[in-house]
């Protein structure tokens, strides 16, 4: 961290000086670093930085190392700080993020100061979930989903997720199973097509929720794939970041039950009139389509991904017999 940033920082937050710095993670492919920073003297006890910076060398962990990976991965970051800057304030307590303190992009370094979650209770990390911890997690999404419903995603991607089939024509072209290649286009305009859409998460995976300590409250991190669509696509993606195949198979009804069930709540609370029955009906048809969206950039991407399943498997198959 130069200067200018440390500045950034200090003036941000009102601190004296930086105490202490500690790394938290890298982000993918060494683009930069994660960083909590204790601080004196100032309006908050410690922060967190993002810290981007754009490697010289580049090294995707499973060698995709192309011109439109890396413009890809620089758009993220330029859409996570629009995020911050224009729309994470709308978000409330149902679907808790971090506050944004400073964004200052200088040269191909983009630095993010923003409020430090662990602080504010949510200090729990979870590899392996129960039931009543994933409903959390379905829940924050409820509300989000409810939040953004018919929002126009400008300044944000077009199109949500970091696999929909507009960016990855390289895991595409790979892709040996010529059924699922071959209808790619039919399973993305089903999706890109829906009556009814909101925002995104776009990377709603186990590992982006931040447990409270009593463990039934959660908040979300990591913006970088925010941007229009159906909402399945960010259910499904969740619920196989927790689960096994067997069960995915066996707790598919019941959490797909909940999250609507918070949905539907979500909605009449903020008064948002649409015709909820049709909502529903729409995005329980699409929730197969949108599992079988990300299967199969899973299987051009990783063709051994511990994801690659019998489970998923079944349901491509049937959403390929609906299309």
């Amino acid at each position: 961290m130069n200067n200018h940033f440390q500045q950034v920082l200090l003036q941000s937050t009102q601190a004296t000086d930086i105490i202490a710095i500690d790394s938290i993670q890298t982000l993918w492919s060494g683009y930069g670093e994660i960083l909590r920073c204790q601080l004196n003297s100032a309006s908050v006890t410690s922060a967190i930085v993002k810290h981007v910076r754009f490697p010289n060398k580049k090294n995707h962990p499973r060698g995709w190392n192309t011109g439109l990976s890396h413009q890809r991965k620089v758009n993220s970051y330029k859409i996570e700080t629009h995020w911050y800057q224009n729309w994470s304030h709308k978000c409330g307590d149902n679907c808790r993020v971090p506050e944004i303190y400073a964004i200052e992009t200088h040269g191909d370094e983009v630095f993010m100061v923003m409020e430090d979650l662990d602080a504010q209770g949510f200090n729990l990390r979870k590899n392996l979930v129960d039931l009543s911890e994933m409903q959390s997690c379905l829940s924050w999404l409820a509300n989000f989903h409810a939040l953004f419903m018919g929002e126009k995603p400008d300044g944000l991607w077009k199109v949500g997720t970091y696999w929909h089939l507009a960016t990855r024509p390289d895991e595409l072209k790979v892709l040996k199973d010529t059924a699922l290649k071959k209808a790619a286009g039919k399973i993305d305009s089903q999706l890109n097509n829906a009556q009814f859409k909101t925002f995104v998460h776009g990377d709603a995976k186990l590992a982006n929720f931040c447990f409270s300590g009593n463990e039934a409250r959660v908040a979300a991190v990591d913006f970088q794939y925010i941007g229009g669509g159906c909402g399945m696509k960010d259910i499904a993606y969740f619920i196989g970041s927790c689960l096994n195949e067997d069960e995915s198979e066996f707790y598919q009804a019941q959490l797909l039950d909940y999250y609507f069930d918070a949905l539907e709540q979500a909605l009449r609370k903020i008064n948002k009139n649409l015709d909820f029955q049709q909502l529903e009906q729409e995005w329980r048809r699409l929730y197969p389509v949108a599992w079988t969206d990300f299967h199969r950039f899973i299987k051009g991407w990783s063709p051994g991904h511990w994801k690659i399943n019998s489970y998923s498997e079944r349901l491509a198959q049937e959403t390929l017999s609906n299309l």
